[in-house]
């Protein structure tokens, strides 16, 4: 049986590698800035939207696709895996679950909801292990049980250059967000374990930055060896390549992907932010 995959925006998926890995609907997030509304599909100028943003003075924030919006993407593909950022994030994965309902009531009855616990490189990891054993020909129930292990054992870390849209959302204090970017410190930020957010480390400065990056994969307990990274970025391919090099140095993924990011994340990673995830 053929399964399609369906994600929400929050994975930074282009369309050539929506294409490459089989994902057959990308359902948008709508993203606010002040009171004026954008949604996060392939209509978005994402460089316009940034500029928007920077100049924005007001409340920057973000809402899930709604039930229905799943439904129609679950019934178009009958059969499908839906992926979706972490469920103590955003309502995507609850209105995916209705939306899975709202779909059997008309009939379609084959599909299973992942909570990625995570977003941005994390949910495209998840799709790439997901289409891997899809590929494979795996009977769902072992798919399913597979990937439950594979998100909780999954790693999420994030930087950001700006610190803005976090003083906006109330998540980071405005005393607190200068005081980090005036002492140079780059945050070092990611997943609980549980799919909410925490701080990991505060290094000084790009270069203990990613020496603490290293260390984090190699204290993980992972395997690297035929394992895949995603490295998403924000306006920031001379980091996200200076991570890639450094890791290969380390370690021997087979593949490490560096993708741009959608809208969704760019409003919060903002410009130049950078997220990883193995």
């Amino acid at each position: 049986m053929e399964y399609k995959i369906i994600v929400d925006s929050c994975c930074d998926m282009s369309p050539e590698l929506a294409e490459r890995l089989g994902v057959a609907k990308v359902v948008p997030m709508t993203m606010m800035l002040g009171e004026k509304e954008y949604v996060d599909d392939e209509t978005l100028d994402l460089a316009n939207f940034m500029e928007c943003m920077a100049a924005c003075k007001d409340k920057v924030s973000s809402a899930a696709p709604s039930p229905h919006a799943f439904m129609e993407a679950i019934e178009s593909a009958i059969n499908s895996f839906v992926v979706t950022i972490s469920s103590q994030l955003s309502a995507a994965f609850a209105n995916a679950e209705l939306g899975k309902s709202y779909a059997k009531e008309r009939g379609i009855d084959n599909t299973h909801i992942i909570d990625s616990k995570s977003a941005s490189a994390g949910e495209v990891l998840v799709v790439l292990k997901l289409r891997e054993l899809l590929s494979a020909g795996i009977p769902k129930d072992q798919i399913i049980t597979s990937m439950n292990n594979f998100v909780d054992n999954m790693k999420t870390y994030f930087v950001l250059e700006r610190y803005e849209n976090l003083i906006k959302n109330g998540r980071l204090s405005k005393v607190k967000g200068k005081i980090v970017q005036l002492m140079n410190v780059k945050l070092i930020m990611g997943s609980d374990g549980n799919g909410s957010i925490a701080l990991h480390a505060k290094p000084r400065g790009t270069n203990q930055m990613i020496e603490k990056m290293v260390s984090f994969v190699k204290i993980a307990g992972k395997p690297t060896t035929g394992e895949s990274m995603v490295i998403c970025h924000n306006n920031n391919l001379p980091l996200a390549q200076q991570l890639e090099n450094v890791f290969k140095k380390h370690f021997d993924f087979k593949e490490i992907l560096i993708v741009p990011m959608r809208g969704a994340i760019s409003l919060y990673a903002d410009n130049k932010g950078i997220v990883m995830a193995f």
